[in-house]
């Protein structure tokens, strides 16, 4: 398995992170007025992380009320008027015991064990459980898939350690946990692929705007017809509580259309919204691999989100969401998500916006771009 395979399975990984800003508001044709709904009782596990605040948000927003499990480590002052059960994934969840809700979303789940613990647990308490797991969970990525593509397969089952390596394989054992625990019908499975918008920590998305905001020679990856899919946070919590409301079952990649966006209209919507132009500098996928492989970066890559058009990771961004949309999901404008996204990252600290978590440095940048001249001169 390759770095880039390495790379975007552990960025999914790892996805919680801190929600400093509260997220711009979802236009209207992101998230359609809800009709008359009978007031749910909801348990997220989790949910102060970075998706979990867009999906509790949504849920109220909705009328739903919403109670929280999670260890309070996390943003614990998020949401000081909401119920807080704190307790542990691993063997912690004495606080759950003898509680009823309508429906559980669970985006915390990476290890197997713990899932099928709340699960079991869960089970005879709730009419819904919804589990949050990722396109990592594909075999391969060398063709594109859809939800009934192969999976992947630990050697050994009893594996726990989250790493690069694991994590697709631990998403699938924890999807078959929840299944055996709750049954198909009562449970939804959603695959997000990246997920991007205000409050990620990751900064794989964000790395592209923020960086076209300083202007100047740009290094782009491979050419502006290359596909990328993200989800935006708010259309993934969008989904969620349509799940949740309407019982929607069965499993679902959600992700943006395929062949929608590409690395050259993320290009113009990030100069459109930061006013600022950059001069693009696109350099071939040879060159990429090499400056991967002899450059050291950032947690996240040098080229974040992006895919070379061949080989092992060439249909990362060529997943189905066909599914998904048929049952409801709606994919804001990526322009909107640049937009809200540029607006949260100015009100953080400066402490947390001197170091990209992914992307390059400007040292780097242009040293890769002279090297790049210099070769085709």
């Amino acid at each position: 398995m390759n770095k880039n395979r390495r790379d975007f399975i552990k960025a999914s990984a790892l996805g919680g992170a801190a929600l400093v800003a509260g997220a711009a508001a979802g236009t209207e044709d992101a998230a359609a007025a809800p009709g008359k709904q009978k007031p749910l009782d909801i348990l997220i596990l989790g949910g102060t992380g970075f998706i979990g605040p867009h999906m509790v948000r949504e849920a109220l927003r909705r009328g739903h009320s919403v109670t929280l499990f999670n260890r309070g480590r996390t943003n614990s002052g998020l949401f000081p008027d909401l119920e807080t059960i704190k307790g542990n994934r691993d063997a912690g969840l004495d606080g759950l015991k003898g509680r009823r809700w309508d429906a559980v979303v669970d985006n915390s789940g990476y290890v197997p064990r713990h899932v099928q613990d709340s699960a079991r647990l869960l089970s005879a308490n709730t009419a819904f459980y919804l589990f949050i797991s990722t396109i990592s969970t594909y075999a391969s990525f060398a063709t594109a898939n859809d939800e009934d593509s192969p999976l992947a397969m630990l050697d050994d089952e009893s594996i726990e350690e989250v790493t690069g390596e694991t994590y697709g394989a631990l998403k699938v054992l924890c999807e078959k946990r929840a299944r055996e625990e709750i049954g198909e019908d009562r449970l939804a499975i959603l695959r997000p692929t990246y997920v991007c918008g205000p409050g990620d920590h990751t900064d794989r998305f964000s790395y592209w705007p923020v960086r076209v905001t300083q202007g100047g020679e740009m290094l782009w990856p491979g050419d502006a017809s290359n596909p990328i899919q993200i989800i935006d946070a708010r259309d993934l919590a969008n989904f969620t509580v349509d799940c949740v409301e309407q019982r929607i079952t069965g499993i679902y990649n959600t992700v943006t259309p395929v062949g929608s966006y590409t690395m050259g209209h993320l290009l113009e919507d990030s100069q459109a919204v930061g006013a600022t132009m950059v001069d693009p500098v696109w350099v071939d996928e040879a060159f990429v691999e090499r400056a991967q492989q002899e450059y050291s970066g950032p947690r996240w890559g040098l080229f974040p989100i992006w895919h070379p058009s061949s080989g092992d990771n060439a249909a990362v961004s060529s997943v189905s969401g066909a599914r998904a949309r048929a049952a409801g999901l709606r994919n804001r404008p990526v322009r909107e998500t640049v937009r809200d996204l540029l607006s949260w990252w100015r009100t953080l600290p400066d402490l947390r916006t001197a170091t990209m978590q992914a992307g390059m440095s400007a040292d780097l940048e242009a040293e890769l771009i002279a090297l790049w001249k210099t070769e085709r001169a």
